[in-house]
C-alpha cells in the first residue's frame, strides 16, 4: 500500500521525483512514504539490547567547552597545501556530511595565502585613513562600544568547484569538489557607520583593505559596497571568530567572493582609484576565449548542487531516497531550485527549508523512488533576480576553458545500476 501511495505523489514523466509537497510544512504526505530503509519492524528483526551497557553507569562530566562525539571524527575538512609550503592553501568543508544550513565554526572552509597569524587580541587594532577628515584607530574594546548586527551569510571563494573544469569528471567527493563555500551567522559592525564617523571625502570611490598575515592580503573595494553592506565581524556563529577565520576581526562583503572579506582585518585606506594588487590582477581576474581579462568581478552567482546523494555514496536498494543540497546566490534570495533525475530533461521543484534569506544557502529537498535503473540527478538555481545556474556548456560557451574563477554552472551526478554515484559530465 505504502509503494502505492509514493507512486500517487510522483511528477509524471519526471523518472521518479516526487512532488514537492512531500516536504512542505505540515504536509501529510511524508508520514506514508517509505524514505530510505524506513523503520525495520521489531518482529523482522532480533529483540532489541533493551539495556545496552551505556546505561548501566554514570556517564562523563561536563566540560568546560563542548567537543562533538568520537564517533563523528571522520566527518573533517579536506585540507590541501601548496607544494612546498605548510601555511598556502585550502581546507574544503565535507558538505556531503552537514545537514541544514548552518555550518560549523570547526568545519568552515579556510583559504590561506600564508599561514594563520597569532595576533594579541590586545595589541591588534583597525585603522581608517586615508581621504577622511579624522583618521581612526579601533581596538576590540573601542568596537565593543559600537552598536552590532547579526546576519547569516554565506562566503565562497571565486575558485571554489574550478575541479569542474577539468577535461574529465574528477571522480571526488561533494566536499573536495564545491567544498570552498560555507554559511555562518556573523556578528559585527555595519562599517558605514566607522566610515560615517571618520567623514569620508565626496571624491573618495574605493577603499583599500589590508590584512594582518604575512601575505599582507590586500584588496581593492568600491566603496559603495562597504556602505551598503559591508561589516567588520567579530562572532562566527555566536563566538568570538576562529583564528583561521580571521581573529581578532574581520571584512565581510555579503554574496562577493570571500578573497575580498579580508581576514585579520588591520588597514581601511579610503582612495580615489583601486590600487590594482596582485591579489586583483594577476590572481582573481577572469581570462576571457580572446586572452583579454575582465577585472573586479566581484559578486558570486547563482548556484547550488545535490549533496546527497552524491558521488562516493552509494544507493543500497531501489525505492524513495531523499535528494537534498544546497543554493546561493550573491545577488540575494533564492527564487526557487529545480531537480532533473535524468539528466536536464525535465525539471521539477523542489521544496526549500525556512528561512529563505538574502546572501545565505538554502537547503533544499525532494523526494526519489528510484526504480534501480541508471539516472542523472541535477539540480538548477534561480534567485530573486531571476537569474538561471547555466548549464556546464553555456558556462564554457560564455566563459572559455581559460577561465579559472565564479564556476556556477550545475553539477550533474551519475546513479550506475548497482547504486554507485560518480561526477559526469552530461
Amino acid at each position: 500500500m505504502r509503494d502505492n501511495e509514493a507512486k500517487a505523489l510522483e511528477l509524471p514523466n519526471t523518472n521518479g521525483l516526487l512532488h514537492r509537497r512531500v516536504f512542505l510544512k505540515g504536509g501529510a504526505a511524508i508520514a506514508s512514504i517509505p524514505f530510505l530503509a524506513a523503520g525495520v519492524s521489531a518482529e523482522d528483526r532480533s529483540a532489541p539490547d533493551l539495556v545496552p551497557e551505556w546505561t548501566r553507569e554514570p556517564g562523563a562530566g561536563m566540560s568546560p567547552y563542548g567537543d562533538r562525539s568520537h564517533h563523528e571524527a571522520d566527518v573533517q575538512r579536506n585540507v590541501v597545501s601548496q607544494p612546498g609550503t605548510v601555511g598556502s592553501g585550502a581546507s574544503r568543508t565535507p558538505l556531503q556530511s552537514l545537514e541544514g544550513m548552518i555550518t560549523p565554526n570547526s568545519l568552515h572552509f579556510e583559504r590561506h595565502h600564508n599561514g594563520v597569524p597569532e595576533i594579541d587580541p590586545k595589541r591588534h587594532q583597525l585603522l581608517i585613513h586615508g581621504m577622511v577628515k579624522r583618521p581612526l584607530t579601533f581596538d576590540l574594546d573601542n568596537l565593543g562600544r559600537y552598536p552590532m548586527v547579526s546576519k547569516m551569510l554565506f562566503i565562497e571563494c571565486s575558485g571554489n568547484s574550478a575541479a569542474l573544469l577539468a577535461e574529465n569528471p574528477v571522480q571526488a567527493s561533494v566536499g573536495e569538489l564545491h567544498g570552498l563555500v560555507s554559511c555562518a551567522n556573523w556578528a559585527g559592525i555595519p562599517l558605514s557607520s566607522l566610515f560615517e564617523e571618520a567623514g569620508v571625502d565626496p571624491a573618495a570611490h574605493w577603499v583599500i583593505a589590508e590584512g594582518a598575515d604575512a601575505a599582507l592580503m590586500s584588496r581593492s573595494i568600491p566603496l559603495e559596497k562597504i556602505m551598503d553592506d559591508g561589516l567588520l565581524a567579530l562572532y562566527q556563529n555566536g563566538e568570538r571568530l576562529r583564528p583561521e577565520n580571521g581573529y581578532p576581526m574581520r571584512l565581510l562583503l555579503p554574496g562577493w567572493e570571500g578573497n575580498m572579506s579580508v581576514k585579520w582585518l588591520r588597514r581601511l585606506k579610503v582612495v580615489s582609484e583601486p590600487a590594482m594588487t596582485k591579489d586583483e590582477t594577476s590572481k582573481y581576474s577572469d581570462v576571457r576565449p580572446d586572452g583579454k581579462s575582465l577585472l573586479f568581478t566581484f559578486p558570486m552567482g547563482v548556484k547550488s548542487v545535490i549533496t546527497s546523494p552524491s558521488a562516493g555514496m552509494a544507493l543500497r536498494d531501489k525505492g524513495i531516497y531523499q535528494i537534498t543540497g544546497l543554493a546561493w546566490s550573491g545577488s540575494g534570495r533564492i527564487q526557487r531550485v529545480e531537480v532533473s533525475a535524468d539528466g536536464g530533461a525535465t525539471w521539477s521543484e523542489a521544496a526549500l527549508d525556512s528561512p529563505v534569506l538574502p546572501k545565505a544557502m538554502t537547503r533544499f529537498r525532494m523526494g526519489w523512488n528510484w526504480s534501480g535503473g541508471p539516472a542523472v540527478l541535477q539540480s538548477r538555481a534561480i534567485d530573486e533576480t531571476g537569474a538561471v545556474q547555466p548549464s556546464r556548456e553555456a558556462w564554457l560557451a560564455e566563459r572559455g576553458r581559460n577561465a579559472v574563477y565564479h564556476y556556477n554552472a550545475i553539477q550533474s551526478w551519475q546513479i550506475l545500476q548497482n547504486g554507485d554515484v560518480r561526477n559526469v559530465y552530461v
